[in-house]
């Protein structure tokens, strides 16, 4: 945690001293700045002066005029500095809840750098868009690699993708390799993969496109992916449930969770209450038809090769597989000793 030489709610007092009431009212209403932190809306402000949110911001733009030009915030260059300083150390482009919360965890304190961010020319403001959170920055075409690097990261992830966390950075790497030593880091990258809103991380620390329920996970369906993707094999149920309870704290019913994994189609069926992912190969169906599926695929198969061509595909019991090879009403043995489809 930085700890700033200055103190934001000192400079923001020293720098505002000089203004009229009114005027120092409205700024102090607008940014917060009061001991409850709370922000006012130009409709709020104007209701207690009984003037319109038009004039209320007129009222704020010349307060923020007269402030730049009065020789207390000149004198109060060296704060800007080292808050542009600091701005620079943690990537010179940051999203606003990352770098108000590094600087202090007091809301109040919080709003005062907030007031000293939009006051200097120093640091640049990118409005929120669909791509990406509200950031702050200080260096122009920094900015723009960083802004590029993220869409292209974006463009390059399928909908199902789950990135482990040190492949992701080395993947946003990859993507930008221009950028200088001091921001090749595992910290710089994760403050700035923050900034986005189209890619995130789920709560395995995986990323992925932020839009994918194996990203934003919404119930227990989308954790029971999680956990049986981690796991890799077939579960039970109730594994699975216990799994969800275990790793996200959530108490799951059973029942539940079967109910949910035999509705959702990322999951199989396999075997009594075992469930695999479709993603690993599995398929639906009754041992005979998976056995027909494998001999119709494949040709003539001995006896060792379908169970183990058949245990890719689903959970069977070996003795499961066996007692259906022996229906001659499906299939049959060549002169070779293989199984053959009737």
């Amino acid at each position: 945690m930085p700890s700033l030489s200055f103190k934001p709610k000192n400079v923001t007092k020293k720098i505002t001293s000089h203004l009229a009431d009114r005027a120092s009212d409205v700024i102090m209403n607008r940014f917060g700045l009061g001991s409850f932190g709370e922000r006012k809306t130009l409709e709020e402000i104007g209701k207690k002066y009984n003037i319109t949110r038009e004039r209320v911001r007129q009222v704020e733009d010349a307060a923020m005029t007269l402030i730049k030009k009065s020789e207390h915030y000149k004198n109060e260059q060296a704060s800007f500095d080292e808050l542009k300083q600091l701005v620079r150390s943690l990537g010179s482009i940051v999203a606003e809840h990352e770098l108000l919360p590094y600087i202090s965890k007091d809301k109040v304190t919080q709003n005062h750098i907030h007031f000293l961010l939009v006051l200097n020319d120093s640091f640049k403001r990118h409005r929120e868009d669909s791509h990406f959170h509200t950031r702050w920055s200080v260096d122009d075409e920094l900015s723009d690699k960083i802004h590029e690097t993220l869409r292209k990261l974006y463009a390059s992830l399928s909908d199902e993708d789950l990135v482990p966390e040190t492949e992701m950075i080395k993947k946003f790497f990859d993507q930008m390799k221009d950028v200088s030593e001091q921001y090749r880091n595992e910290e710089m990258a994760r403050r700035w993969l923050s900034m986005s809103k189209t890619v995130a991380k789920n709560p395995l620390g995986e990323w992925g496109k932020s839009s994918s329920p194996n990203i934003r996970t919404r119930g227990v369906k989308d954790y029971a992916f999680l956990v049986m993707r981690r796991h890799g094999s077939p579960m039970h149920f109730k594994e699975v449930a216990d799994a969800i309870s275990k790793t996200f704290n959530k108490k799951i019913h059973y029942a539940t969770c079967h109910n949910e994994l035999i509705k959702d189609s990322r999951f199989v069926l396999v075997g009594r209450g075992m469930y695999a992912l479709a993603e690993w190969g599995y398929k639906k169906g009754i041992a005979r038809e998976v056995i027909g599926e494998i001999l119709k695929r494949e040709g003539p198969l001995g006896k060792e090769a379908i169970i183990e061509k058949v245990n890719k595909e689903r959970y069977f019991k070996k003795n499961t597989i066996l007692v259906n090879l022996v229906n001659q009403k499906y299939f049959k043995k060549n002169k070779a000793g293989l199984y053959t489809l009737v």
